[in-house]
């Protein structure tokens, strides 16, 4: 499991109930995850030297992280 993106998505998470409370006046205990997904975002290229005059390249990759909430019908 990649723990490295653990609290951002924590941190999106919590955003985006704060977010549903004080824009929509929705209720934060009512509160339902109902899309989450990561898309490919643009990669960060480095180059790191090496021996006899050469460099490799590195490549960072990123991805934009999307979690929608809604608040629960059922009850």
């Amino acid at each position: 499991m990649p723990y490295r993106a653990c609290n951002p998505i924590l941190k999106l998470l919590r955003s985006a109930a704060a977010n549903a409370e004080h824009n929509e006046g929705l209720e934060r205990a009512r509160l339902l995850i109902t899309q989450a997904y990561a898309d490919q975002g643009p990669v960060l290229k480095r180059f790191q030297p090496r021996a006899q005059g050469r460099a490799y390249q590195i490549r960072k990759p990123t991805c934009h992280i999307t979690i929608s909430v809604a608040e629960d019908a059922k009850e």
